[in-house]
């Protein structure tokens, strides 16, 4: 018999049991790839129990130095916990490092950390912080600074802070702040979480982009350029928000990963604004040598261009068209009525929304937030597209002349897809009022507007998207809802590691947000981005991350 170990410990049976169950299709692969590294197991170890290899680490043919230019738009840093796009985190990657790492075959990878243990009841996580990191200061990368970070993500006081929800389970809810003795430092570079009840979700949520790690001294975010202390291997040389960002390596810093990654002399992030047309425009005037990510038909222009690679990457990545249901309008809440939130829902179809939206390059999502990729999918069908139900329903309401208005960004996917939203929904007899904003206005209150839509990364667990985003009261709750069933339901799912359970679990909560109207969540994006020939690391992510280590030229 072959025991498989995880940091010198047997895997636990609920992995072992699991590893039996995987099947010959890549969803189940996928499932099990993400519970078992994410309990521990290296990602070798992990493909080995399904009886396959792990992928080959790419050929070092790594170039030294270099220049890379790359568009993608600029924004301002702030406190990490605060991030709310990955752009940011792009840019901060650079010298702020991540405990764990997301990898596109959906293993997570330590990074800061050697590893981890998880209990068989998911209660315990005994983190193990790698030694011989050097903060860029000198100073030795100890289990004090993590604990200080993860007691931060804890701070639920801290506007906007999304970390509380992915550490919802160790948070004291009489305080706001970590409960006493949930984050316990057992030695120089051990710590040991005990959480009062179960939650399989804590390593991909260390994974997440605002999940960067500051030194303790060192994390006031307006001292971010002035004073970029970290443990990665370049250093901010530049921000102008809207307009350019650049790191340069640090010569002057022993990184702890030395040999393996920060070949490139200096990273730019040049800013194009939204509209695709400039992308293509700027490769075409070789201006740049990647792009972030571009959609529809701009997908075949940059790719006709020579000397251009066309990345591509499947993902739960998403749009929601989402009506506030706490959002006033003219001294009313519209969308606090289930009829109407039905009603919107009833007249819109989603796999037009996926050909005009998307160009079709997707899988038609069901409003629910939960997909094929995910380990906890359930197929529970897709919604009803009924437009005379949903006329029916609104003038049921006695909504039949309230003017909704419609809210998006002004670029080319999100704008096209909530027209058609608009679209559908006066074909069906609303009265509809579409408004386009300029990313500079729309981001400001993206969570805030009545009826509008946003984009969504993927996220390695179905159950992590509902924390994140659906969970009653959370900074990212964009659509205003508190269901105490489908709470309760979803913190039973986060205690349970047994996958066939866990669906189950899920698929009940999936019935609760497709049936209570909460939003429109209407394909998953197949993600598309372009590297100049010759140049690595710089391919499509799965969650839309740069990691500065990894490009070079070739």
């Amino acid at each position: 018999m072959t025991f498989f170990k995880r940091n010198g410990q047997p895997m636990p049976d609920v992995i072992v049991q699991n590893a039996k169950k995987v099947g010959n299709d890549d969803v189940s692969r996928r499932e099990f790839l993400a519970l078992a590294s994410a309990f521990g197991a290296t990602a070798a170890t992990a493909y080995s129990m399904i009886g396959m290899a792990a992928p080959a680490q790419a050929a070092g043919h790594a170039k030294d130095g270099g220049t890379v230019r790359i568009q993608m738009e600029v924004r301002a840093l702030k406190d990490p916990r605060t991030y709310d796009w990955s752009q940011i985190a792009n840019f901060s990657r650079g010298w702020l490092e991540y405990l764990v790492t997301y990898e596109n075959d959906g293993t997570f990878v330590p990074s800061l950390l050697e590893g981890w243990d998880i209990s068989e009841d998911a209660k315990t996580y005994t983190l193990n912080v790698r030694k011989g990191v050097k903060w860029n200061n000198g100073d030795d990368l100890t289990a004090e600074h993590v604990a200080a970070n993860i007691t931060g993500w804890c701070d639920k006081d801290v506007e906007g802070n999304s970390m509380a929800g992915r550490f919802a389970t160790l948070i004291d809810a009489n305080t706001n702040k970590a409960i006493d003795g949930a984050i316990e430092v057992v030695d120089s570079h051990t710590i040991r979480l005990n959480l009062p009840s179960a939650d399989i979700t804590l390593i991909a949520g260390m994974a997440d982009y605002p999940a960067a790690i500051m030194h303790p001294e060192h994390n006031n975010p307006d001292n971010m350029l002035t004073d970029p202390v970290g443990t990665g291997p370049y250093l901010p040389e530049d921000l102008e928000v809207g307009v350019k960002s650049v790191l340069v390596r640090n010569d002057n810093h022993t990184w702890w990963n030395a040999g393996n990654g920060a070949w490139m002399e200096r990273i730019e992030y040049i800013d194009y604004g939204t509209d695709p047309a400039s992308f293509v425009a700027a490769a075409e005037a070789e201006e740049i040598d990647a792009l972030y990510t571009i959609e529809g038909e701009f997908i075949d222009l940059v790719s006709s261009l020579d000397g251009w690679v066309e990345n591509e990457v499947v993902t739960m990545a998403t749009i929601v068209i989402r009506p506030n249901q706490l959002a006033e309008v003219n001294g009313i809440q519209p969308y606090a009525d289930k009829r109407v939130r039905q009603a919107i829902s009833m007249a819109v179809d989603n796999n037009v929304l996926l050909e005009l939206g998307y160009d079709g390059r997707g899988e038609v999502a069901a409003n629910h937030h939960v997909g094929p990729a995910h380990p906890d999918y359930a197929d529970i069908g897709m919604p009803k597209y009924d437009p005379a139900a949903a006329k029916a329903l609104l003038d049921e309401a006695g909504m039949t002349d309230f003017e909704m208005e419609i809210m998006s960004i002004d670029d080319a996917w999100r704008k096209n897809t909530t027209d058609a939203v608009a679209a559908q929904l006066r074909d069906a007899g609303f009265n509809v009022k579409r408004t386009v904003l300029p990313g500079s206005t729309f981001w400001n209150d993206w969570a805030k507007y009545p009826f509008s839509s946003t984009n969504w990364n993927h996220r390695p667990l179905g159950v992590q998207i509902w924390a994140l985003a659906y969970r009653s009261g959370e900074a990212w709750n964009e659509f205003g809802y508190a269901n105490p069933e489908f709470d309760a339901n979803l913190e039973q799912a986060l205690a349970t590691a047994d996958l066939e359970k866990r669906r189950a679990l899920v698929a009940a909560g999936e019935k609760m947000l497709q049936e209570d109207g909460v939003t429109i969540q209407p394909y998953w994006r197949s993600l598309y981005n372009h590297t100049k020939e010759g140049l690595g690391g710089v391919a499509h992510h799965i969650s839309f991350e740069f990691r500065p280590a990894e490009m070079h030229w070739t």
